[in-house]
Order: C-alpha cells, then structure tokens, then sequence
C-alpha cells in the first residue's frame, strides 16, 4: 500500500524517534560500520545468523532522520530471511518501502543502510569460508 507524503514522513519520523531495532548486539556473528563522511551519517551494523538465515540484526547510529529511520526499516524488512534473499535486495526495493519522493534527493543517506548490510554479509560470507 504506497502512502502519501505526509503519511511516508510520519512514518519516518516515528522510525527515527521510536527505533525498534537500535540497540548493540554483543553476540553478533559479523559488525560492520559504514558511512557517508560528507553528510556525517554512521551507522554500525550487527548481524547474527542461525545457518544461513538472519537470526537477529540491529544497529547503532547516529545521523539524519532518513538515514537511521532506513537502518531501523530495513532490519525489520530482513530479519529471518536467508543469506541468498538478502543478497538479492534492491535499492529499489528499499527506496519504494521508504518513499521514492521523500529520499530522490537523500539517496545515499537512505541506502547507507542497505549498503552497509550488503559489506557485512560479504564479510560474513569471508568468514564462513575460512572456518
């Protein structure tokens, strides 16, 4: 169901100030923190699998309202999938959750999270192969 700009903010908005998923992970299988140093977004990614499924996922962050809302979107939108469905999202995929007309001038705040998940499975993949 697309929303309308007004609702899509709001959204956003209650992502960024009521995040279900910003927390440290101290048992997590793979971290990573990615960035974008322009803009002054961070955000730290914790992952942990259960075989090759996404058990548990969280972040911590700071940044923009679009960049942290998007971590908190997005670990809702993977957990419990396996790695190859991860590997496969789109930034498509994510925009059209998120709201095309609110982040076409943010994209790169709004897929720091997608991009940081796609880094960390890689090292997570990395890691596998050398156990």
């Amino acid at each position: 169901m697309q929303l309308d700009r007004q609702a899509q903010i709001e959204f956003l908005l209650d992502r960024f100030e009521n995040p279900r998923y910003k927390r440290r992970l101290d048992d997590a299988d793979v971290s990573l923190e990615g960035g974008n140093p322009g803009c002054g977004d961070i955000l730290h990614l914790y992952l942990e699998f259960d075989g090759e499924r996404l058990k548990r996922i969280s972040y911590e962050g700071q940044g923009c309202t679009i960049s942290q809302a998007s971590a908190d979107i997005l670990a809702e939108m993977v957990t419990g999938k396996t790695l190859t469905e991860l590997e496969t999202l789109t930034h498509e995929e994510l925009t059209e959750i998120l709201g095309q007309e609110i982040v076409q001038n943010r994209t790169r705040c709004a897929m720091l999270s997608l991009d940081t998940l796609k880094l960390a499975l890689r090292k997570y993949r990395e890691q596998q192969a050398r156990v």
